[in-house]
């Protein structure tokens, strides 16, 4: 079979409600990797809270993370890194609103980092940010911000997360992209506009001199549905949002909690 790219999510789709991926889904995936297809993991999580699972399945692929806004390969340098910020004053304008987004948290990204809000201390998990805990050198000051960010992260107590994004899209005049994760987190995350999945997986089929026709991607949630648009095959999961569904060309029968990823890949590869 031809080499193609198999882009996949991480929350919702190939984690686990407890943020693990199972034995028998790493397996599959290494052994998919290893006929030479080339496994993409595509994430709206920063670097930080995905490099453990791309270390776990022992990828050498480039990792999208921040949505698309950061496309690289990790623990080395790669002339064709992408990489796109966020202007400071989005996160600023958040920060003045946050009683009015209900939120929990807010986050501000970058590579190896985060500073994050601690209004509310109880809300916030640790391991979410690949950390064992949060400390006061993480506390997001106004003064500490001097770079633009790669993406923000809000956790919101907002009764419906999918209208408050359509919200704030508004409130932001369509200047940002913002989208829901997968899975039960009540978590938004922003990027800069034009910035998803698809414009960086468009980067790495540039790159591999591949086709949308080699492209297969798998997800769950409204942050998937230019990347499922993109692929030749796009998969939504058994448990994927229906605002996904008409971007997809099947849904899988299975949920991220059945391995429904990894039971595709073995139909289709091995």
């Amino acid at each position: 079979m031809a080499r193609k790219m198999i882009a996949i999510d991480l929350d919702g789709t190939l984690l686990h409600s407890d943020n693990t991926i199972s034995v028998y889904t790493a397996e599959t995936i290494r052994k998919v990797t290893a006929r030479g297809h080339l496994v993409i993991i595509a994430t709206g999580r920063p670097f930080s809270m995905a490099a453990a699972h791309y270390d776990h399945l022992g990828l050498t692929t480039p990792l999208i993370s921040f949505n698309g806004a950061l496309t690289h390969i990790p623990n080395q340098r790669w002339s064709q890194e992408l990489s796109v910020t966020i202007d400071k004053r989005y996160l600023f304008d958040v920060l003045e609103q946050k009683q009015a987004f209900a939120a929990d948290f807010i986050a501000s990204e970058y590579r190896k980092k985060f500073y994050i809000t601690m209004d509310n201390p109880g809300a916030i998990r640790p391991e979410l940010f690949g950390v064992e805990k949060i400390t006061d050198q993480m506390r997001l000051d106004p003064l500490k911000i001097t770079q633009n960010p790669k993406g923000l992260l809000m956790q919101t107590r907002h009764e419906d997360k999918y209208a408050l994004a359509n919200d704030m899209r508004r409130y932001f005049n369509n200047e940002l992209e913002i989208d829901s994760w997968g899975g039960p987190l009540n978590i938004l995350e922003f990027s800069a506009r034009g910035v998803n999945k698809a414009f960086a997986l468009k980067h790495l089929l540039s790159i591999y001199k591949l086709t949308r026709e080699e492209l297969i991607a798998f997800g769950d949630e409204h942050n998937d549905t230019e990347m499922l648009a993109l692929a030749r095959t796009g998969y939504a999961m058994k448990n994927a949002n229906p605002i996904l569904l008409p971007y997809a060309d099947e849904q899988l029968t299975l949920t991220n909690e059945e391995d429904g990823v990894a039971k595709e890949l073995e139909k289709l590869f091995l």
